[in-house]
């Protein structure tokens, strides 16, 4: 028998409840309530003080609450239950691809991303495209799917942000310290750790790579900052999104080659490779490289390659597609492509892009040129994206590209409110979350009675108002000074939320196009309103830092102050207390820049009504009963004239719909009409924008086509 040494780290264990340390090194525990509360009864301050992480909270917890703890019978039976819930959940042969694909076996789908956002306490994302990753993983092991997922692990994550007494956002950077998270070295059946290695100009790059368990799949993640690699290497996979263009080469070649080494490391032999969005795309190259050493000749990997591989795109704008001047991109390849059997002009042209200062290797092109499945992730994104990449097809009208949409979803449990879940519990069977999907089952919701859904989502704005104070209240500490407004925000007055990337494109200052107007929603004194933001912007993204500052400064205005605040730091943990807790969802980008945006479907799981432009998701969720539609379904060519129609556009709708269906109430204080509209955005949107709605269209359109192709 081994030591398991991760044992040496923690505080001793009961043996009655020694499977918390197996628990806390599966993320299932991330998207089950019931298994965090195990944690959080055993310590609750020290539960808020690891940030809800139960590795760093088993090292630290002192083994007196053990002892405490493992006297109580209540405690006991919860424990007992929710162990009972993960080994059926693990061991459970009659699964959702059990049933839809019996007898399949040896296809496994290895799933790229650059960022995945699984919970607060593992802190590699920065926003919506590494929590669709999340998802995915998550709702890929809810489903059974032979799946493994691989990216990097960002020893120094994002970042975390933190606002100056001017509002200007500041980037902090902390070391993660291994033994904290719920991850673990990858093994090789002979039991050795997996380290690749990837070719870079003038040197080798070594990877470490970490095994994180979630539900039944595995995520694989890398790490370089490892001995022997230089101090500039050890910090190539340090931050996400950090440094220069040379970095980020050299970022998704590790990412993309290297990932492909760690799988072969560890015998996995996929079937199907799903790039989620281009930083991944050099893993093509690395397959093709593969076959070519084996024989073929470079078209003919290349037709296999592609008939194998599956992309995602997630950018409707060109700057968001990472592409590389051709010197840069032969400083990196010109060992490379001699093992393609081709030349350096035949290399450039698979990715070949004219922009105006030059040819570049466009990685969203080289994704394109080499995957059999291409889709955005809406329907309006996917026609934007044929039109963004017809140039690749001459031959080809903008409708005839080959480029789908499979629209985005969210995973249910991670974003549902648990006193939501009782609810639906009661109105849908304790088996639902089965099915999820299906559209006729949520329509039972109807039938609950308006005061149960007006009660509960009653208690969850207080939950959120006592959140947002306490969050704001940290802040000032942190600053060492007094809260400039206090008190802020009122239990039962009208909340909207908005929280989101702070990229100029996505407008958060729309709202204050006409400030005296505003102050004057926001003040009714029978009929006021509140409005709580977050967000952070790229630490390069200037003009995103000074939407940041600007409403941050306005939220301290006479008029406004107390009526708007900014919630510092928007992780996981804020977007899941905002989602649940607001009464409306503002989202206002510039159409048609929004290609999906998913924390809209999370509000409306949550009986959250959204007041959006019809972008992204929208136009196929709003059908005049679910929410409301700022502005008209349109694009402008003057970006002034759209920002004034959709301003006015916003007030009107907020003057004449959104506060009177709120404020009006019958003789039981109940706002039936706006329970209605909840109760029409749950039932319209939480089957039809699910991860599980959605992995099931990528699983019968591209995975399992793909993977039983003779």
């Amino acid at each position: 028998m081994t030591l398991d040494t991760r044992q040496l780290l923690f505080t001793p264990i009961p043996d009655r409840i020694a499977r918390l340390q197996e628990l806390a090194y599966n993320l299932w525990w991330s998207w089950h309530p019931e298994a965090r509360r195990l944690y959080q009864q055993i310590d609750p301050d020290l539960w808020e003080l690891v940030y809800h992480n139960p590795v760093r909270f088993l090292r630290e917890v002192r083994q007196h609450r053990f002892e405490t703890i493992v006297a109580n019978q209540e405690f006991l039976q919860q424990y007992d239950a929710v162990m009972a819930d993960f080994d059926a959940y693990v061991g459970s042969k009659d699964t959702w691809f059990t049933r839809h694909y019996p007898g399949v076996q040896g296809k496994t789908i290895a799933y790229f991303s650059a960022e995945f956002g699984m919970h607060e306490s593992l802190p590699i994302y920065s926003g919506g495209l590494g929590i669709l990753s999340g998802d995915h993983v998550k709702e890929a092991s809810d489903m059974d799917l032979p799946f493994v997922a691989v990216g990097f692990i960002y020893p120094q994550g994002y970042f975390r942000q933190r606002l100056d007494q001017s509002g200007w956002q500041f980037a902090e950077y902390t070391k993660m310290n291994f033994a904290d998270v719920s991850a673990s070295p990858a093994l090789t059946d002979d039991g050795h750790e997996v380290v690749v290695d990837v070719e870079l100009p003038g040197r080798t790059i070594f990877a470490k790579v970490y095994r994180i368990q979630v539900g039944r799949v595995p995520l694989l993640l890398m790490d370089t900052d490892i001995h022997p690699n230089s101090p500039q290497d050890r910090e190539l996979s340090a931050r996400l999104y950090g440094g220069d263009q040379e970095m980020r080469v050299a970022q998704e070649t590790v990412l993309g080659i290297g990932g492909v080494r760690a799988l072969r490391k560890l015998g996995i032999a996929p079937t199907v490779w799903h790039m989620n969005e281009g930083h991944s795309a050099f893993l093509v190259l690395e397959l093709a490289r593969e076959l070519v050493q084996q024989g073929m000749s470079f078209e003919q990997a290349m037709q296999q390659v592609k008939s194998h591989t599956i992309f995602t795109t997630h950018t409707p704008v060109p700057a968001g597609n990472d592409a590389f001047p051709f010197p840069m991109i032969e400083k990196f390849f010109w060992q490379f492509w001699p093992q393609l059997g081709i030349n350096r002009d035949e290399f450039m042209n698979v990715a070949r892009q004219e922009q105006d200062w030059g040819p570049t290797f466009a990685m969203t092109a080289l994704a394109i040129n080499l995957s059999t499945h291409r889709n955005g992730v809406s329907k309006l994104h996917g026609h934007v994206a044929r039109g963004m990449w017809q140039w690749l097809f001459p031959e080809k009208s903008q409708d005839e590209v080959p480029i789908t949409s499979i629209t985005n979803g969210v995973h249910t449990a991670s974003w549902l409110a648990p006193e939501l879940r009782k609810v639906y519990n009661e109105a849908l069977g304790n088996d639902w979350e089965d099915r999820v999907d299906d559209g006729e089952m949520w329509k039972k919701l109807y039938d609950v009675p308006n005061k149960t859904i007006w009660d509960t989502k009653q208690q969850l704005r207080r939950n959120l108002m006592a959140f947002a104070r306490e969050r704001t209240r940290q802040r000032f500490v942190h600053l060492g000074q007094p809260p400039a407004i206090w008190p802020i925000l009122e239990e039962h007055v009208l909340t909207l939320g908005f929280a989101r990337r702070f990229a100029t494109y996505k407008r958060a200052t729309l709202i204050f196009k006409d400030l005296e107007r505003l102050k004057a929603i926001l003040n009714n004194p029978n009929r006021p309103v509140q409005i709580i933001f977050a967000g952070k912007s790229h630490p390069k993204d200037d003009p995103g830092k000074h939407f940041i500052q600007s409403v941050y400064q306005l939220s301290l205005q006479p008029g406004l102050a107390g009526r708007i605040i900014f919630l510092e730091e928007y992780d996981i943990a804020v977007g899941r207390e905002l989602v649940k807790g607001v009464d409306v969802w503002l989202n206002n980008p510039r159409r048609p820049h929004e290609a999906s945006g998913t924390s809209g479907q999370k509000a409306s799981l949550n009986g959250v009504p959204n007041l959006s432009i019809l972008d992204g998701w929208w136009p196929e969720a709003f059908n005049g009963r679910n929410g409301w539609a700022i502005g008209e379904e349109r694009e402008y060519s003057n970006q002034e004239e759209q920002d004034w129609n959709d301003a006015v556009s916003l007030y009107e709708t907020l003057e004449n719909e959104v506060i009177p269906a709120f404020y009006d109430r019958d003789a039981a204080g109940i706002p039936n009409r706006w329970v209605d509209i909840c109760k029409e955005s749950i039932v319209t949107c939480a089957p039809q924008f699910s991860m599980r709605r959605m992995i099931a269209e990528y699983t019968n359109r591209f995975y399992m086509p793909v993977a039983l192709e003779k």
